[in-house]
């Protein structure tokens, strides 16, 4: 029988993950004693699996603030032995994507939007005349040394612009990105969010598409990231909240 399942953390914990001593099972902290399991580099199925594995027991756990917002689906397997849980499918969509490569994709007269949590989700439909299709690029560095951002701190760093269908790789040795963008011609402001694997930064920014030369348009970015760059791990308690899926189908 197929379960589905979301997670908790009802109360947070404020102690420093990184501080913690690694071992085995995770990594011990000495404020609490206990050792907590870092969820947050875990894939969907894998989650699902030591939830499955490690169900009725108490565990502590670091996860992704948007891993709060999944949900998951094991099969329940009656045996003989301790696991009497295993995983079927892992079935969400992460709110915070790592995705994609560096790709130049044409424009087509209708596209499909890929935006990250807090957009509207559709197509776009445009008239020829008046759009501008161009590609942004630029660097984005450290504000203060003016070197790019810790790829050791942030890894698997990405950028997001509104007017776009993709989200692309930041270079990590350079801070170098590149995006295909398609725009109102009357568009003044730009959304943008980077994300790395555990943090985000978003900001709207003045555009001036008159600067656009060769479809090319180029926008540099600053950040502090010790206070801009949102960080989107959570620690405590892991708490699991099985679903009705009866209650739901009468619902």
């Amino acid at each position: 029988m197929k379960k589905k399942f979301s997670l908790e953390i009802k109360t947070p914990c404020s102690e420093n993950f990184d501080k913690m001593i690694p071992n085995s099972n995770g990594s011990f902290c000495s404020s609490c004693a206990k050792n907590v399991i870092d969820l947050s580099t875990k894939t969907n199925s894998e989650v699902a699996r030591f939830i499955a594995e490690n169900k009725n027991k108490s565990i502590c756990a670091r996860l992704k603030t948007s891993q709060l917002e999944e949900e998951f689906e094991i099969n329940e397997i009656s045996k003989s032995n301790n696991f009497k849980y295993a995983v079927a499918v892992a079935a969400s969509v992460l709110l915070t994507s790592t995705v994609v490569g560096q790709e130049k994709q044409s424009v087509k007269t209708e596209l499909g939007c890929s935006e990250p949590t807090g957009f509207k989700h559709g197509k776009i439909a445009y008239q020829e005349g008046k759009m501008v299709s161009f590609v942004l690029s630029g660097k984005i560095l450290e504000k203060s040394t003016k070197k790019p951002l810790s790829n050791k701190k942030y890894r698997e760093l990405t950028i997001f612009v509104s007017g776009s269908n993709v989200s692309v790789k930041v270079d990590p040795k350079t801070g170098a990105y590149s995006i295909p963008v398609l725009l109102d011609k009357k568009t003044t402001e730009l959304f943008i969010t980077i994300n790395s694997s555990d943090s985000s930064y978003s900001k709207s920014m003045k555009i001036d598409l008159s600067k656009i030369r060769n479809n090319s348009l180029t926008l540099n970015l600053s950040i502090d990231s010790e206070s801009e760059m949102q960080n989107h791990q959570i620690m405590g308690g892991l708490g699991v909240n099985y679903i009705d899926s009866k209650k739901m189908k009468n619902s």
